[in-house]
């Protein structure tokens, strides 16, 4: 049994993390994360680490932290995600680190570790509302996920609908954080979520994979499917 991760410097920990690389598994995560050169470590070793040294010298680990592999990146959004900081802090880190995303998983995996951004709703509504004009990509589904994460509640859920309907970024991974984005709130509040699917200003084809995605969840009773089948808008080619 390995004893405790304590970071020292950052060579000593890159070997430490290349310690539980798989290469098979590195080849399986290439074909679905394009772009990013990855070493192949399981999401839930990066998360344990990410606890052990957001425990010790976090300050240090993330003031010597690189970028050359995705597990390198994401170790830094998990760091500050689970290191005891004040929220202002927090937000400041956060806002440095959504430039270095560079795929969806970076993105989705980190950003849900971000749980200080419940600690003053309002500010960190108008930080993740900020990330939707975005022209990069991952910017935006960084806003999008979050808003999704922490936002679909009876407070909020209401104001997630404009803000989804003016999302004008043209890349696949923004596109798709907006569907699944709509889809959630659909199965989480489908009384208030219906009249916004009845009249919305989503280009097309992210209003189709918004009823795809619903149509595909096991929280969604058949006749509710058949429902949503119906509003499926044909796309002019």
């Amino acid at each position: 049994m390995r004893q405790k991760f304590i970071y020292t410097d950052y060579p000593a920990y890159i070997e430490y993390l290349k310690s539980f690389a798989e290469d098979s598994f590195a080849a399986f995560q290439r074909k679905l994360i394009p772009g990013e050169t990855i070493l192949g470590v399981r999401t839930p070793r990066l998360r344990s680490i990410a606890k052990q040294i957001a425990a010790g010298n976090w300050r240090r680990f993330l003031a010597d932290a690189q970028g050359g592999t995705m597990e390198e990146i994401m170790m830094q959004g998990l760091v500050i995600g689970n290191a005891k900081m004040d929220y202002k802090e927090a937000l400041k880190r956060a806002s440095a680190f959504v430039p270095k995303i560079k795929s969806w998983a970076v993105c989705d995996i980190c950003g849900s570790s971000f749980r200080f951004l419940k600690e003053d709703m309002a500010s960190s509504f108008a930080f993740l509302k900020g990330y939707l004009s975005s022209e990069n990509e991952f910017s935006v589904r960084f806003g999008v996920t979050l808003l999704m994460e922490f936002f679909i509640c009876d407070e909020y859920i209401d104001q997630l609908f404009p803000l989804f309907d003016h999302v004008r970024q043209e890349g696949y991974y923004a596109k798709m954080a907006v569907a699944w984005a709509v889809s959630e709130c659909f199965i989480k509040y489908p009384k208030r979520t219906t009249p916004y699917l009845q009249s919305n200003q989503l280009e097309d084809w992210t209003y189709n994979k918004a009823l795809q995605k619903i149509i595909e969840s096991n929280r969604v009773d058949e006749e509710t499917k058949d429902k949503i089948r119906s509003m499926k808008r044909k796309i002019k080619r």
